[in-house]
């Protein structure tokens, strides 16, 4: 990592905007900010914010959505967690808490406003972003972005073809409530996956 993205992600990683001035609610709890940046990683995983085991662990899907991840992505453990292979940064760095139904809130507001750009100006190598829910694609996508998730992601080949750069590919997010849109939507496992796959393997061996 260079001295410039180090300085800056320990920056991040005391960052407690969301409880000193939050927009809306203060978080409920302890800020933790949890990513992983790369000044050398050719590949960008932007998702949405931690969840509670990511809270704890203080890693980035080190839970039943990251083992999902890692398998539509065809990579181990250790290959995942390589920085010279792998940045992952979310959109928002904190566990947002949850709902009253237990589903997580949104990514905080504060986050991509204050530290995002920043980030990505540190990041010159990435040329491909996977962007992990609506969210990402929010932010990373512009116009190319469609009204819908299951849209966007249904449109992955005009959009990698598009003149974005770096290269974006947009995904569903790997949590267990996307099993029945996994199921509704057999063209991701059998169309993009294989390709998404092979552009990894290209970009780490």
């Amino acid at each position: 990592m260079s001295e410039a993205l180090e300085r800056l992600t320990a920056r991040v990683r005391a960052c407690r905007i969301c409880v000193d001035q939050p927009l809306g609610r203060p978080l409920p709890h302890e800020p933790r900010p949890v990513l992983q940046p790369s000044s050398t990683a050719r590949i960008l995983l932007a998702g949405q914010a931690p969840g509670t085991k990511v809270h704890l662990s203080g890693m980035p899907f080190t839970d039943a959505s990251g083992d999902r991840l890692r398998n539509w992505l065809g990579v181990s453990a250790p290959e995942f967690y390589d920085t010279e292979k792998f940045a992952i940064v979310p959109m928002g760095f904190c566990f947002p808490g949850q709902d009253a139904k237990g589903s997580d809130l949104p990514p905080r507001r504060e986050c991509a406003p204050a530290w995002r750009a920043r980030l990505m100006a540190l990041m010159p190598r990435i040329d491909l972003v996977l962007t992990i829910g609506g969210y990402a694609q929010a932010w990373h996508m512009s116009t190319a972005r469609l009204p819908s998730l299951t849209e966007t992601v249904r449109n992955w080949r005009a959009i990698w073809d598009g003149p974005t750069v770096p290269k974006v590919l947009p995904l569903p997010h790997p949590s267990w409530r996307n099993t029945g849109w996994l199921k509704k939507n057999p063209w991701f496992e059998m169309d993009l996956l294989p390709f998404l796959r092979s552009e990894i393997r290209y970009r780490i061996d």
